[in-house]
Formats: structure tokens, C-alpha cells, sequence
């Protein structure tokens, strides 16, 4: 099974939220209706900023571990390098919302 790490926030350069899931498309779908953790829906963090895919949701885990412990600024930089303008890369996901 595989699976995706990935980078939510609520606006360029704002709150930062990393997690992991096997369905990506479905996942960011829940973090945009408010069906996503405690902390996504009190701060609004429903824009995609950041992924990666893994062809193992273990490594996706073993990641998204790693990335909770890294600095912001280290964080901020692995965006910048994919998404410089902090555009919300929800639609350009393969397939339709998994609801």
C-alpha cells in the first residue's frame, strides 16, 4: 500500500500542518469540508501546499515522523523549492475528491 506525506496551511507562510494518508485526494478533500483533525479545522488550514508520495505507507509514516521533528524554516524551504508562489495544489491532484 502506498501512501503520501504532505503540507497543509491556511495561508502563504502561515500555519504549517504535516501529515501522512493513503488517499491523498480524499484526505485534503476532509481537511477542506472541516473534517480533518482538531488542529487543521481550529486554525483553517485547508490549502495543499507540500506532497510527496511513497510507494510504502511505512515510509510515508517514517517521514512524516521525521519532517514533525525538522525546524519551520526547513519546512518552509522544502515548500519554496515545489510551490514558490504557496499555491493551493488541491486541484491539480490526480482524480476526483473521495468523499
Amino acid at each position: 500500500m502506498s501512501g503520501s506525506v504532505y503540507i497543509v496551511t491556511n495561508r502563504p507562510n502561515g500555519i504549517l500542518y504535516t501529515g501522512v494518508t493513503a488517499v491523498l485526494p480524499r484526505r485534503i478533500f476532509e481537511h477542506r469540508e472541516g473534517r480533518g483533525s482538531i488542529f487543521t479545522r481550529r486554525y483553517g488550514l485547508t490549502r495543499l501546499v507540500w506532497y510527496e508520495h511513497h510507494d510504502d505507507i511505512r515510509a510515508a509514516i517514517q517521514r512524516e515522523s521525521n519532517m514533525k521533528h525538522y525546524p519551520r524554516a526547513w519546512k518552509v524551504r522544502l515548500i519554496l523549492e515545489m510551490n514558490p508562489n504557496w499555491d493551493d495544489l488541491y486541484e491539480t491532484l490526480n482524480g476526483a475528491p473521495l468523499t
